[in-house]
Formats: C-alpha cells, structure tokens, sequence
C-alpha cells in the first residue's frame, strides 16, 4: 500500500513534501504534500466556489451512495487500516483495530443522519399577527467547513470532522497532525474513490503556521472544527473572521471518584484501562483518581499492579498493551511532571521512568500536590494519579478545583452517591462505574470550561454544519 500521497489540490503544483516517521522506531513511513500560501488560496477558492454555486451542491441521495461505498471500502481495507494507523500513531493494534471499526460505523451513523433528517413545521394561523400564513424548515450546509485534527486517533477524528461535512453537503478541507497525516489522506482517497468529487474535499498539510491561520482566518470558511491542544484551539478561534461558527475539542485531566462501597474487582480494570490506553493521550483519559480513605491504599496497589504487567513496546504487535508516546519530546515531558511531582511530595508507587526514547512505563502517583502540574494540567501521557478523601463532597470539590471539565465517573453501589455525583461535579457527562473514557460516536461528546465549545459526536457536528432555512407563505386560502 502506498504511503506516499500525491497533492490534493486541484491545478495547484506542492511546494514540498513532509515525512511522516514512527513513534516507535522513528523510521520514516511515508510523505505527505505541503501547500504554501498559494496552496491555502488555491484550496479556499475552489472549495467556496462550490458552494457558491448551488447547481454544483451534491444531491441527499449522491451523498448517500457516496458514503455507502466509502464504508464499504473502508470494511474492505480494515486490515490495512488498522496497520497505517498503528503505525503513525503508536497506538497498539488491538485499540487500532477498534477504532477503524469506530470509524467505519461512524460513517453509516452518518448516513442515518442523512436520511432520518428534516426541517419542521414552526406554529402559524395562531393570532393575527400570523392569520393566513404557514411556515416550514428545511437544511442547508452551512458553507465552507475547515477541519484541523489531532494525531492520536488519526483515522476516527477524521471521520468525525469530515464524514459530517460530506453528508450535510459541504465541501471541507481538512488538515491532520504533522504527525499523523496518513490516515486522513487515505480516508480522503477512498472517499474519491467512492465518487465524492476531488474538489468536495481536500486534504492539506500546511507549510508552515501563517498558512495554517490564512485557512482559519478566511472569511470564505463557514465553520471551523478543531480538536487539539487548548492553547492553540483557542488561539485559532480568536483569528476567525466574523460569522464563522466553530467546535473546539480540547482535553481534560478528568476525574473518578470511587465510593466506600465500590466493586474494585468489577472497575479497577476498567479505571487502569481508561487511564494507561494509548499511553494517556486521550483527552478523556484516566488521570486523577479520588479514592474513599478506607478503600484508597488497595485502589492504589492494584492500579500499580496492573500498570506494572501491562505490556509495552510495538504498537505493532498484538500482544502490545500500550505503546509509544508520540515523541520523543513528550516522553521527556511527562518524565519532567513526574519527577517534579515527586520533588514537591507525591508518592511513586509504580513506573517513572522512560522505557527507552520512546516510551514511558505505566505510572501511579499517590497523594501529589494539588497544585502539581499533575493535579491541575493534561498529562497526556500513562500516568493515573490517586488521592484518598473522608467525605464525598470533598472529592468532588477537589475533582471540580482545575480549569479543565470534560467527562467524569464515579464508582458505587449507591444511587443516591451516584446522583449526587452527576448533579455537582463539573463534567458534561458522568460515568456511573465505568470510566471517563467511555465513548459511542452517536453520542454528545463535549468539553466544557477550557476543555472546549461546541458539542462533538458525528450527529451533532452534522447539525453544526447545517443551517434550518425557513420558508413563510402567505395566502387567503390558510
């Protein structure tokens, strides 16, 4: 299968190539085109003419045909999938595998939006104001959409930013990570493939960070979907040009709160699970663990133990159980966190230590400071970080107490404790014994505070990049 993509910018000639490496090994596994300024004028023009012209809009049913046999492709090359996405984005094969999965699935969820769709009836004939009238919706895309995409699910972040753009009808360009590019252009490919025109959606890899903002920036786009770091996310937002509406996705350091009366048995797989899969970067990730006193020394202990057997390495390999960060940079940031947690009181209880260039053991920290960086920022990385509390409202103060409110959990037997935890702590989903890493694509996914704006989740990012147009008749016959 090739990995070297050519341009995918109708009549404009790339201005380089960048190479995409392993996380594993830093081997080189193949290239992607680059565009300059020219190429981010040439992608904008073409994509904003489609949709001024509305004869050139793709018809309900082409979509649908459309993204029938990008699924169905996507089903044929599963294989192959899973290997280009383990492969650039470390993420071992067993998770890998799962999310081609997610993301084939992501795209009949998509054609369900398509068909089940409609505008409605808004109430007229009510009083004089509105006597001898009727009025009714209908949807049309929104515009231009542009999609900038993180790297650790490199095949089902594309999915969610373009698979939704493609059926409400607008033409996208998309840019993935530097890191992880390869995904997004094969999915590109195979939508192409399918029969989506070239000029409905382009993938670009930016030259630099100016051309990256003269994308945003530019009032030709009609809504902008972002996932990554908050620090760029909303700095992009601020470039928007005015009526540009947007979704950012940024992280979380979420939290578990685990009663008195929990089953360990049944959630502490789940909560090593939810906090050392892929490495910690997920921005709904495992990270601080609030344990009831008289339970916390055994939370502790088993975290430890099943962060210690987990097998790293290969992400290559089936029997990897967690794999590279994905630079070698992050591991030495997540080794700085770790040390400097240790160094103002946490107790290492497992891990902390880099496994070569590339890896980082599975970490459990006891009791860090709350002002840690630990305790306060992403990690981003395998680290789960516990802390014992005497009362619930305590631990939930302290769970609400940082700038960040994605997704939560809480582990109990109690409704009441349950309850209480969904009312007050500060997350925009709670998980009740299960972990905050939980996702199905068909449901809201949103990060509230710094964590983001907007609600994710392939329904209602199609929503998003819809507009409802109303029609008002007036006749003597109503």
């Amino acid at each position: 299968m090739n990995n070297d993509f050519q341009n995918m910018v109708p009549g404009y000639q790339e201005c380089g190539r960048l190479n995409v490496s392993s996380p594993w090994d830093n081997k080189v596994i193949g290239s992607v085109p680059m565009i300059d300024e020219q190429g981010a004028e040439q992608a904008l023009s073409i994509a904003f003419s489609i949709y001024s012209d509305r004869n050139r809009w793709l018809p309900i049913p082409e979509r649908i045909e459309i993204l029938k046999r990008t699924a169905a492709i996507m089903e044929i090359m599963t294989d192959q999938l899973t290997c280009e996405a383990a492969r650039e984005g470390g993420k071992p094969l067993v998770d890998s595998r799962v999310e081609v999965i997610r993301a084939i699935d992501g795209v009949y969820n998509a054609i369900e939006c398509v068909k089940s769709d409609a505008g409605r009836e808004i109430p007229m004939n009510i009083n004089a104001a509105s006597s001898q009238r009727i009025a009714m919706t209908r949807k049309e895309p929104i515009g231009v959409v542009l999609a900038i995409s993180a790297f650790n699910h490199p095949l089902n972040l594309i999915v969610h930013q373009v698979i939704p753009a493609i059926a409400s009808g607008c033409p996208v360009i998309v840019k993935p990570a530097e890191d992880t590019p390869l995904s997004c252009f094969r999915l590109v490919n195979i939508l192409r493939e399918a029969g989506l025109p070239d000029e409905y959606c382009m993938a670009v890899m930016t030259q630099s960070i100016p051309v990256a903002e003269q994308l945003v920036s530019d009032p030709r786009i009609g809504f902008f979907s972002f996932i990554g770091s908050a620090r760029v996310g909303w700095m992009l937002r601020s470039k928007l040009a005015p009526g540009a509406r947007c979704a950012l996705e940024h992280g979380g350091a979420a939290p578990v709160i685990i009663a008195q009366d929990a089953d360990l048995d049944d959630m502490l797989p789940l909560i090593a699970k939810g906090g050392f899969y892929h490495a910690g970067q997920v921005c709904v990730s495992v990270q601080r663990v609030f344990a009831h006193r008289s339970v916390a020394d055994e939370v502790t202990a088993k975290l430890a133990e099943f962060g210690s057997t987990m097998k790293c390495g290969d992400p290559n390999e089936e029997s990897t159980e967690v794999g590279p960060l994905i630079r070698p940079g992050e591991v030495e940031r997540v080794s700085e966190w770790v040390d400097e947690a240790i160094e103002e009181g946490a107790t290492l209880v497992t891990g902390g230590k880099k496994l070569g260039d590339n890896c980082y053991a599975c970490t459990v920290l006891l009791e860090p400071s709350p002002d840690s960086k630990v305790s306060q920022m992403e990690i981003f990385g395998p680290v789960i970080c516990v802390y014992a509390y005497d009362e619930i409202e305590e631990a939930v103060s302290r769970a609400n107490d940082i700038a960040f409110s994605f997704q939560a959990a809480v582990a109990t037997k109690d409704l009441d404790t349950a309850l209480y935890c969904y009312k007050n702590l500060n997350a925009s989903a709670v998980m009740v014994n299960d972990h905050t890493a939980f996702r199905v694509d068909w449901m809201p996914f949103a990060g509230l505070k710094q964590s983001g704006l907007g609600v994710g989740g392939i329904p209602y990012t199609y929503e998003d990049m819809q507009i409802e147009k109303m029609m008002v008749i007036r006749s003597k016959q109503l």
